[in-house]
């Protein structure tokens, strides 16, 4: 948790993030996540990890609540190249996504910000 504490509080284009879940065990641990960048978008932040398994989404939205763009790795779109990892571009569009963690993720978002 350490780590996506630290991920948040170095963008300089996060204004303010809430920790509103947290559980860890011996084996696995769980948060989410709202992070508001300064343009007023929001990103919505879940990740749960074990030995096991991996299971994330981290939602990008406007400040109306329209979808910029949503990653996740929910086990559909088997035909991309990058099963289950995927991106939902709008809500119609789906594709292949690279982002696979929030680190990666953060520099897709900050290299939008810096165009």
């Amino acid at each position: 948790m350490f780590k996506i504490l630290q991920l948040l509080e170095s963008s300089r284009f996060i204004k303010t993030y809430n920790v509103s879940d947290f559980k860890q065990g011996a084996n696995f641990y769980y948060f989410k996540i709202k992070a508001s960048f300064k343009d007023g978008s929001i990103l919505h932040i879940r990740e749960y990890a074990s030995r096991e398994e991996r299971v994330y989404s981290y939602h990008w939205q406007d400040k109306d609540k329209r979808l910029i763009c949503r990653w996740d790795n929910a086990p559909h779109y088997k035909e991309l190249k990058t099963f289950p990892h995927h991106k939902h571009i709008s809500e119609d569009v789906v594709e292949d996504s690279l982002e696979i963690d929030l680190e990666s993720v953060l520099k897709h978002i900050e290299r939008i910000f810096e165009k």
